[in-house]
């Protein structure tokens, strides 16, 4: 089997999958206008880099670490995210260079400075792997059989399905909950809004028929007597407003006014419309069947008042 040098989109290819061999070399050809040579290892989930050149001032810590991260956060290797950058004055090979800055940092390099990378996309990896694989073999997989190749061009295929596939389940799944959601909402709040308008609606209506009533029942007790307790009953109607009506009637004017109030004064003007709601809703009776309701609303109305209050201020 015949060995071919990679290319250099394959050497890219490999640094961004992790190999340091490739870091290595990518870094060696982009910093050769510097004079920077580079070694590396990785070592505690941190990629530990030497730089070398002739000279200090090739070693810039001004220069140096922002051309090392450019560099590596456009390869973006795997895996990799922090790198600390030690630079020293080219010397003789030495395989235990890091042992060595370890064991006398301050007479070893003349400065250490640990980078981070920018996190990349998993997305992103994932489609340029899959590109990777529809752009044909590279020189490193000439040894593979067409056949291998089809498959594994299958495989990713069925894998991008699979995910497309994915993606389109979870949204679909996602608007429809949040439909159904919207729905209950919405089924749970109006009802009581609207009886309760309803309800605020007809008690003008019916406190004038009460107290029309009045002058007949006066007129004919003359005649007969007997209607004289219902004459008295009557009146007692009006004098007792439903607290549920009226808290609404508040909380739908000082929620239309809410849209249009600017003044602190408009706002105060609010507040105290949304606290006498609250104080109305919590006056229905246990006995009322709108009391749970009453019970919500005079939390949520006293809430509304705070939000106007902090607005006024």
């Amino acid at each position: 089997m015949s060995t071919t040098v990679n290319p250099a989109n394959d050497i890219r290819k490999q640094a961004h999958q992790g190999s340091v061999a490739a870091i290595i070399q990518v870094l060696n050809e982009e910093l050769t206008d510097l004079g920077v040579r580079t070694r590396a290892v990785f070592d505690n989930r941190v990629l530990q880099l030497l730089c070398e050149a002739e000279t200090e001032d090739q070693l810039s810590v001004e220069v140096l670490p922002q051309r090392v991260k450019a560099i590596l956060e456009e390869i973006s290797p795997r895996s990799i995210r922090r790198v600390n950058i030690n630079s020293r004055i080219v010397r003789e090979q030495q395989l235990l260079w890091l042992d060595e800055i370890n064991r006398d940092p301050d007479n070893q390099v003349l400065w250490s400075k640990e980078i981070t990378l920018a996190r990349q996309n998993v997305i992103k990896y994932f489609f340029e792997d899959l590109q990777a694989s529809f752009s044909g073999p590279s020189t490193s997989f000439h040894s593979h059989s067409p056949r291998q190749q089809r498959e594994k061009q299958q495989f990713w295929r069925g894998t991008l399905s699979g995910l497309g596939l994915s993606v389109l389940l979870l949204l679909l799944g996602g608007g429809i909950f949040y439909w159904l959601k919207g729905l209950s909402t919405s089924s749970s709040s109006n009802p009581p809004i609207n009886s309760a308008a309803t309800s605020s609606n007809n008690s003008p209506n019916s406190a004038p028929a009460s107290i029309a009533s009045i002058p007949s029942t006066t007129s004919t007790s003359t005649a007969s007597p007997r209607p004289t307790a219902t004459t008295v009953a009557n009146p007692a109607s009006p004098a007792s407003p439903d607290p549920f009506a009226a808290a609404v009637r508040l909380a739908e004017e000082a929620s239309t006014e809410g849209t249009k109030a600017q003044s602190s004064s408009e706002w105060q003007a609010i507040a105290d419309k949304w606290g006498k709601a609250s104080e109305f809703m919590a006056q229905v009776p246990a006995s009322d069947k709108r009391y749970s309701v009453a019970q919500d609303r005079t939390g949520r109305y006293k809430n509304n008042q705070t939000a106007a209050l902090q607005k006024a201020r």
